[in-house]
């Protein structure tokens, strides 16, 4: 089970995610240690937690290592106001051609996997409420 976040969006909105990445070891994630990067976005059921649909356009979509992780800590982000340490991955999922969020008063999980060069996949995953 990822470990999941909570945040907002506003319906059809774009969102960027960022977060604090360790590994199995406890150190920060380097570029190095990532073989591949993905994301899926799914909704939701209101009445089933358990069911999920995934959102087209959004399924396993492929992510470059090198944009979404960063070998040092980013603390110049005014975003990231949950401490001074910073962050080391981000991604602002991109909705032109098609929006992940399309339901107001919906939830979405985002779900993204690193896949290292060995070891196990880290998962983690934002729980997101569509405004």
């Amino acid at each position: 089970m990822p470990h999941v976040m909570r945040a907002k969006v506003q319906k059809s909105g774009t969102a960027k995610f960022m977060a604090r990445v360790l590994g199995w070891d406890g150190a920060a994630i380097q570029q190095a240690d990532v073989a591949s990067a993905a994301y899926s976005v799914y909704l939701l059921d209101d009445l089933d937690p358990d069911e999920q649909t995934v959102v087209t356009g959004h399924d396993g979509a492929a992510l470059t290592v090198a944009t979404v992780i960063s070998d040092t800590y980013v603390t110049s982000d005014d975003a990231w106001t949950r401490d001074t340490t910073g962050y080391n991955f981000v991604h602002t999922i991109d909705v032109s051609s098609n929006a992940a969020f399309a339901v107001r008063g919906s939830e979405y999980l985002v779900e993204f996997v690193l896949t290292l060069n060995s070891g196990q996949a880290i998962r983690f995953a934002f729980r997101v409420l569509v405004e």
